[in-house]
């Protein structure tokens, strides 16, 4: 074999060594499909929006008069609220985080969709609303920054979405896959969230005792509404089937499950304990905990295997 033949079969035996993905990186004109700087943009935007909104809800609970788009009654049904907008924290920050939209997709069609039948709602109870010259006006101002958010966000957000999908790359190959017992409880949880969200929000007065505390229809939708966002989070998750994929969800709903712990711990007298709702609830707090605990170990990055040690074969 000449000079010429092994300077030739130098490059196709670096591809193998490398593996495969390697051609997805390295060819010419094709790498992995990055996340686009507007992308980027509006998940760090919404990471903290979701920051403010649940400062509002979980800290200023019994002044929602005052500090929020409506009126919230039950402190226990605000501090709800403001758990999920605090878990959402972490899924859009880590989002907008991620250099490839592989890993960072997870958070958009979630987002897409709570803040796509959270406008709807808002549009249908306009009447309980901190609108009108009987609020102040920073209240009346929280009031129209809501309408705004929940009008341009979406819209944003299909116009990304469709920037994202002409930008050209391809997905890192999967290098691992969720554990069976992974993926059976979350479907069963997505299959249940969007079940009793769907309920919640499209007939919110007959299927609010089902909840395990007092709900208004207004609060029966919002609160559907964050239910069918993690539904579809959940079944993102096991299409995407890479927990390297599926690390800001599964940081968003760890936290999420002990944030509803620490707000059944602030109002327990709201909490309808004796009940098969509050059974219920509390059982698909401790799988949450759970699959979140296990999604985050899954997903961390694995290391390689070492070399042979000197004087081993």
């Amino acid at each position: 074999m000449d000079d010429k033949t092994v300077r030739c079969a130098e490059p196709d035996a670096r591809r193998a060594a490398q593996g495969p993905g390697a051609e997805g990186q390295r060819g010419p004109g094709v790498g992995f499909r990055p996340v686009v700087a507007g992308m980027r943009w509006l998940l760090s935007a919404a990471a903290v929006l979701v920051l403010l909104a649940g400062i509002q809800l979980f800290v200023f609970t019994g002044h929602t008069g005052q500090f929020f788009a409506w009126t919230i009654a039950n402190p226990l049904a605000a501090t709800f609220l403001g758990a999920a907008y605090w878990a959402a924290v972490p899924l859009e920050a880590l989002a907008a985080r991620q250099p490839r939209w592989a890993n960072a997709r997870i958070a958009v069609p979630a987002v897409l969709t709570f803040t796509v039948l959270t406008l709807a709602a808002t549009l249908t109870h306009l009447d309980q609303l901190h609108l009108g010259a009987a609020f102040a006006i920073g209240t009346q101002l929280v009031t129209l920054a809501w309408i705004v958010i929940y009008i341009a966000v979406p819209a944003l957000l299909v116009i990304l979405l469709a920037a994202q999908a002409r930008t050209p790359g391809t997905d890192p190959p999967r290098t691992t896959t969720l554990p069976t017992w992974l993926s059976a409880t979350l479907a069963a949880q997505a299959i249940i969230m969007l079940a009793l969200g769907t309920a919640l929000y499209a007939v919110p007065r007959p299927t609010a005792p089902l909840w395990p505390w007092t709900l208004t229809p207004m609060m029966a939708q919002a609160t559907g509404a964050w239910l069918i966002a993690l539904a579809v989070a959940a079944g993102h998750a096991l299409a995407e089937r890479d927990p390297r994929r599926l690390r800001p969800a599964a940081a968003g709903y760890l936290l999420l499950a002990v944030l509803l712990a620490i707000a059944l711990a602030r109002y327990p007298h709201q909490f309808h304990w004796r009940t098969a709702p509050a059974t219920l609830y509390l059982i698909f707090l401790a799988t949450m905990v759970l699959t979140g605990t296990a999604g985050l170990a899954q997903s961390r990055p694995r290391t390689a295997p070492s070399a042979s040690r000197p004087g081993r074969r």
